[in-house]
């Protein structure tokens, strides 16, 4: 519980209409169950998540996160902020890193939508994938250390952990293909072509490797802490996609900064950039270094496992179009990004095609 030090914290702006909250109420709930918190509390909402709102919570001169689930209208299955409480809890006892989970509230009546409040950790969020905040000569080993941080996380013990029942092991492909056809078909809006074109093709391309590890979701540099001042991560963020899974699933997504060009958007990449001159690794050296580390001796079927990603992330971008027109996006720029769905589909269909 970091005590404040009168400096503002990066990427936060204040609450937006949409998701004002009743502070009374919620310092109510929070009296006596949270240590150090006082009767007078304030939030500002962190910028740019497209998914759950995030806040930063103040009380006491002390800081902690608040993050919940969106109100209105929502697609099955999505925003399950209790799964991402529960992985977040059992993962403080292996060796990857995440905040430490304080409270967790299912009851709507506190403000409006369940929530969680974990710590705040006192790092670094890097936004652009090519670092431009860090020192030519660091890149390389922030980059290092998000390939060891993943492969980490694929050699967790599920079962030690108590994540065994997090998700079914085994068809992961066939039940994530299901899902976010399903949630496309839910989402409105017109057609993607290069959506429908990956709907049929990626089930009939799917690579024989079997393999099942607690998997992220949404691996990428900007849902990282790092240390304030080494190349070393402190936190991993945003879990809300986390299941039982296919690793290769994982690292795919992680690797798609190589495969998108820059933009202004959080999903802007790296492709075209000048890899060597920036001090970043190429992806096959992030792959290699993966690898060496989980024990994989190859990867077969790349392809297949970035497009799937690339659909996966197209679904996601669809969604958020679908929240944006409805108002209760958690981002001011969700428009823009629900966009990009139809580029992401797109990119997915030109690699699957070879």
């Amino acid at each position: 519980m970091p005590h404040l030090d009168g400096a503002p914290v990066p990427h936060t702006e204040s609450v937006g209409a949409t998701h004002r909250l009743d502070l009374s109420r919620l310092s109510r709930w929070l009296a006596g169950r949270l240590p150090g918190v006082a009767s007078a509390i304030s939030l500002r909402q962190f910028s740019g998540g497209q998914s759950n709102p995030t806040f930063l919570l103040q009380s006491g001169g002390l800081r902690w996160v608040l993050r919940k689930r969106p109100s209105g209208a929502l697609l099955p299955s999505a925003h399950q902020i209790d799964r991402e409480y529960r992985v977040m809890a059992a993962l403080a006892h292996t060796d990857v890193p995440v905040p430490a989970m304080r409270l967790f509230c299912d009851d709507p009546e506190v403000i409006g939508t369940p929530f969680y409040v974990m710590s705040y950790l006192e790092g670094r969020v890097l936004r652009s994938a090519s670092l431009a905040e860090v020192p030519r000569e660091q890149r390389a080993a922030h980059y290092q250390a998000m390939s060891d941080t993943l492969a980490r996380l694929h050699l967790v013990d599920v079962a030690a952990a108590g994540l065994a029942g997090f998700g079914k092991p085994g068809d992961y492909f066939a039940r994530q293909l299901a899902r976010w056809a399903r949630q496309t078909e839910a989402s409105p809006g017109p057609r993607i072509p290069a959506m429908d074109w990956l709907i049929e093709w990626l089930p009939r391309n799917v690579p024989e490797d079997r393999a099942t590890a607690l998997t992220h979701g949404d691996f990428r540099i900007d849902n990282l802490v790092f240390h304030p001042a080494l190349p070393q991560i402190i936190g991993v963020l945003d879990w809300e996609l986390s299941t039982l899974g296919h690793p290769l699933a994982d690292a795919a997504y992680a690797c798609l900064a190589w495969h998108l060009p820059p933009g202004e958007l959080k999903l802007s990449g790296l492709a075209g950039l000048d890899l060597a001159a920036l001090g970043i690794p190429s992806e096959q050296d992030f792959l290699a270094r993966y690898c060496a580390r989980t024990g994989r001796k190859a990867i077969s079927g790349w392809s297949f496992y970035l497009a799937f990603s690339l659909f996966r992330l197209a679904a996601i971008a669809h969604g958020i179009a679908a929240r944006a027109a409805q108002g209760n996006a958690s981002s001011s720029d969700a428009a823009r990004v629900g966009a990009l769905a139809a580029d992401l589909a797109a990119r997915g269909k030109a690699l699957a095609a070879g």
